[in-house]
């Protein structure tokens, strides 16, 4: 595992391997700054070929509000090592257990905060196990599988993997168009050459592995709703993803907090990380835990 820092950290942030039972995980770790009283800390999972750092700009506005924030990558993506032709080791139960550790080596009850895919894998391990957690968040996470569109494009993704390398994949992705038109793992939080880097650093097996669940994942929202957590959905204002009326829907049958970030698509981590930040904290502090 890398320790060395591609992307330029958040203030006052550490990187470095968050140590578990289930292995170690890339992670970024900002602390509450002096001055502040500590209110809590929240577990961040990043998306579908995306990684920690796509939570870069919520570090230091939530940390303000008395939040410690540890954003990690899952088995296979980016820092966090993986097998890189196994995908059994990537199945949903397998992250979902790696969650479990991740929360269990933080050593303390955390809110759990999911982004797209990083929200599917939350879900599974809060069904597992909710006990660690108090709270969680679904961000731009639905209830089932991916649209047909999205489905369309992990399909195409999944095919390229299967004849070509990594960094083949990532010049025929950028050969398709500007990274804001083409998204993808081209666009986020960095320069093309740091998001080179980040997607040379994901393992195959686990794009393969999560595509396909991402295609295929049955609608849970019934026996998320069982769980006695307090439950937020939290999305832009439009989501090519999940259409923003089914995350309306998700939330109704969670009877979830609802927030939608004006001006923001899939990612309002990234889009508009402060009205993101603000809703986060918000919700933790109506809690009053």
């Amino acid at each position: 595992m890398s320790t060395r820092a591609v992307f330029a950290l958040p203030p006052g942030a550490r990187a470095y391997p968050l140590r578990t039972a289930r292995g170690e995980f890339a992670a970024v770790d900002s602390a509450v700054p002096d001055g502040v009283t500590p209110k809590g800390t929240a577990l961040l999972l990043p998306g579908f070929t995306g990684s920690k750092e796509d939570f870069t700009l919520l570090h230091e506005p939530l940390t303000a509000r008395g939040y410690r924030i540890v954003a990690v990558d899952g088995r296979g993506q980016f820092e966090s090592d993986g097998p890189e032709t196994d995908e059994s080791a990537y199945a949903r139960g397998e992250l979902a257990r790696d969650v479990l550790a991740q929360a269990a080596a933080l050593d303390t009850p955390v809110h759990l905060v999911g982004h797209s895919l990083g929200g599917q894998i939350a879900r599974a391990a809060v069904l597992l196990d909710h006990s660690p957690f108090l709270s969680f968040t679904l961000v731009s996470s639905g209830p089932a599988q991916i649209s047909d569109s999205q489905q369309q494009r992990v399909k195409l993704l999944r095919d390229a993997l299967g004849v070509m390398t990594m960094a083949e994949v990532w010049d025929a992705i950028l050969a398709m168009g500007p990274p804001e038109e083409v998204g993808g793992p081209t666009r986020g939080i960095g320069d093309v050459v740091q998001l080179r880097r980040r997607w040379l650093g994901n393992k195959p097996a686990q794009l393969l592995a999560t595509g396909r669940q991402l295609c295929t994942e049955p609608d849970l929202v019934e026996e998320l709703a069982a769980v006695p957590l307090p439950f937020h959905v939290l999305s832009g204002s439009q989501d090519d993803t999940w259409p923003v009326p089914l995350l309306d829907d998700m939330a109704v049958r969670l009877r979830a907090h609802r927030t939608v970030i004006p001006g923001a698509d899939h990612s309002p981590n990234a889009d508009e990380p402060l009205p993101t930040a603000r809703a986060l904290a918000d919700f933790w502090d109506g809690l009053g835990l």
